[in-house]
């Protein structure tokens, strides 16, 4: 069985990890690098960089075709999904090896979770979210769409990030606390609180003090 194509979406500094990651895993042959900043279609070691506009072609050409969305901020990553308007099926789910992930959580398509992660049983991470560098991700935990987990952040069990939350580098949550929609929950906070959304949230503990 061939390995499945893959085109990574985002040339960047979040993309080269994403592909990094892809590389180490050996299921996937890398197809396509796309990104607007190539104005034209380049070809690199069997490659292709061009703009995100070779995308359908690409998928329509080789059905078993696969893509990431390697792309940092949570807002720009749900944009370019709602722009692809893909089936999830068309996604690829990316799991660095040095990653634990748990046979019983749930892990959506269009999803990283990358070195040193851990998610533990029957947590639950939807579509398109990023799972960072040695982040933990408790038994029972809800991670929505489109959110961030940042590197050697810490959920409890049981807790809930809404849809494009972002929870910054080291921060913690304690059990069955909920961190709202698009809300961000500042690098080395503490919540011990739920946080509504839309809200930016800093500090030990955390306190809000702003919207997003």
């Amino acid at each position: 069985m061939r390995n499945r194509p893959l085109i990574i979406v985002g040339g960047g500094g979040h993309g080269k990890v994403v592909m990094d990651i892809a590389e180490m895993m050996g299921d996937f042959s890398l197809l396509a690098i796309a990104d607007d900043k190539f104005t034209t279609i380049q070809e690199s070691n069997d490659i292709l960089c061009g703009p995100t506009s070779i995308i359908g072609n690409l998928l329509e050409a080789d059905q078993e075709a696969l893509v990431i969305i390697a792309i940092g901020d949570n807002r720009s990553r749900f944009r370019m999904a709602e722009r692809l308007d893909l089936p999830k099926e068309r996604y690829a789910k990316l799991q660095h090896p040095g990653a634990h992930v748990s046979k019983h959580a749930i892990v959506a398509p269009g999803t990283v979770v990358m070195a040193g992660a851990v998610v533990n049983t029957t947590a639950s991470i939807a579509a398109h979210a990023i799972i960072n560098s040695g982040a933990v991700i408790e038994h029972d935990v809800v991670v929505g769409p489109f959110a961030h987990i940042s590197p050697n952040a810490a959920l409890a069990g049981a807790v809930t990030v809404g849809e494009g939350a972002h929870v910054g580098i080291g921060a913690s949550v304690i059990p069955g606390v909920r961190i709202g929609k698009w809300s961000v929950l500042g690098a080395g906070a503490a919540a011990i609180r739920d946080v509504l959304d839309h809200l930016i949230a800093v500090g030990v503990p955390a306190k809000v003090i702003d919207r997003t």
